[in-house]
């Protein structure tokens, strides 16, 4: 077996991890793919924020009434109502780092900050992110606190 495709790492030591590789089996002389894994490459905020907004340009530039419809949904739940956005916030990171969704940590992270969400609040939920979804959580956790410090 060979990697091929292998995201590159940076220079800098930002915190937002992004990336992948394929592996495939080379069988006398040709290669078939067994299966396509995500392998984090480091990114810095900015660029993640680019990465993030162009990937929804694309989305929507082919989406149709459905996949609108849940864009649009996911924009609203987390606007004030009964709970403050702050919270609504702090409840998609905690489920965020429960999925061990890297992309999702940080784009709650730097909606927690816009909502001023201070380092206390922030340990609080990510320890409970951390409770419900156990020890393999602890490598999302080490990005969501590195990312969180480059964004102050």
């Amino acid at each position: 077996m060979r990697v091929s495709r292998a995201a590159k790492q940076d220079t800098q030591a930002p915190s937002v991890w992004r990336g992948f590789f394929t592996v495939v089996e080379e069988k006398e002389g040709e290669h078939s793919t067994l299966r396509e894994d995500t392998i984090m490459k480091q990114t810095t905020m900015e660029e993640f924020k680019r990465i993030r907004e162009e990937g929804n340009r694309r989305v929507l530039e082919h989406a149709g009434t459905s996949m609108k419809r849940l864009y649009h949904i996911d924009a609203e739940v987390y606007k004030e109502g009964a709970l403050p956005a702050k919270t609504k916030e702090l409840i998609g990171l905690v489920a965020s780092l429960v999925l061990r969704c890297d992309d999702c940590v940080t784009y709650h992270l730097h909606r927690c900050r816009e909502q001023g969400v201070d380092d206390t609040e922030l340990e609080e939920a990510l320890v409970i992110g951390y409770t419900v979804g156990g020890s393999i959580t602890v490598p999302h956790l080490r990005r969501a606190f590195g990312a969180w410090d480059e964004l102050e």
